[in-house]
């Protein structure tokens, strides 16, 4: 019942979502949904990784993603001022979540426990200089003999399909050791960098020193972009965050308006006693 319950709030959460969705989409997920005969799945999962996901107890639904072309529109900062530039930091986080809920209502539609292998990125296009393509993919998989610990279900604190970004490999040892993936999380921030003034960049000219104020723009932009990372975590009631990326990427701004992107895969614990296997060494033979 608490996982019925759980799928019925996520299913209501989808319909926004589930209506931006491509017509071909909804035609091949209601082939392969609930109540059908499965005879194929699609996952861009390596061998190897397809593998270690059957033994985790999972199998393999089929291949999901969510798509978001978006406008990221102008935001000017002041030339001698350290400053986030909140309209564009705002713009790339929600375009993200878009394809990231489009994913997950792919997924809720294929009758998904979760989503593993996810790839979340982002693709300028020759059309506009402004205008970006954000794209998720992931591999839905159903609960298939694992063990959801107390809770009684794979699907998150939200009632919604888990997500998780880890390889095939690092699932497969996080769901062994006795933890379970909650969702992606993560956080943005777009900042303007302060231009030096000239005399500034005449007085360092030849020396080895520290730009400070170079140093706190940086600084202050990686922690908010965690900050908001860790927010998202606390939100969905994570033990903790495994294999945070923090990214810097300029994209079409310039070489003073940066964006600093965290993200990583917040997890729970599915009983007390984890059982972690002792790491053993492995020599390449390759030359």
């Amino acid at each position: 019942m608490i996982e019925r319950r759980g799928r019925d709030r996520a299913a209501e959460a989808a319909q926004p979502a589930a209506e931006a969705m491509a017509e071909d989409a909804m035609r091949r997920l209601a082939q392969a949904g609930p109540g059908q005969k499965r005879s194929l799945f699609t996952s861009d999962l390596t061998v190897n990784e397809f593998l270690l996901v059957r033994e985790a107890g999972f199998r393999p639904l089929g291949l999901v993603l969510g798509s978001s072309v978006y406008h990221v529109g102008i935001q000017l900062g002041r030339w001698s001022k350290n400053q986030e530039l909140t309209k564009l930091s705002q713009a790339m986080y929600h375009a993200r979540e878009l394809a990231m809920s489009r994913m997950a209502a792919e997924a809720r539609a294929l009758g998904a426990d979760g989503i593993v292998g996810v790839r979340l990125d982002i693709e300028f296009k020759e059309f506009g200089s402004d205008i970006a393509e954000f794209i998720a993919v992931g591999t839905a998989v159903e609960a298939d003999g694992a063990d959801p610990g107390p809770s009684g279900t794979w699907l998150n604190t939200k009632g919604e399909p888990f997500t998780s970004d880890l390889s095939g490999q690092e699932f497969w040892t996080l769901v062994r050791a006795g933890y379970a993936p909650l969702g992606m999380v993560m956080g943005s921030c777009v900042y303007h960098v302060a231009h030096q003034r000239f005399a500034q960049a005449l007085s360092t000219a030849g020396r080895n020193v520290e730009i400070e104020p170079f140093t706190q723009a940086l600084y202050d932009a990686r922690e908010l972009a965690m900050t908001r990372m860790r927010a998202e975590a606390q939100a969905l009631e994570a033990e903790g965050i495994v294999a945070v990326r923090l990214r810097q990427h300029s994209h079409s701004w310039g070489s003073h308006t940066t964006e600093f992107f965290a993200i990583g895969t917040a997890v729970r614990s599915l009983r007390d006693d984890h059982v972690i296997d002792t790491p053993t060494m492995v020599v390449s033979l390759d030359a």
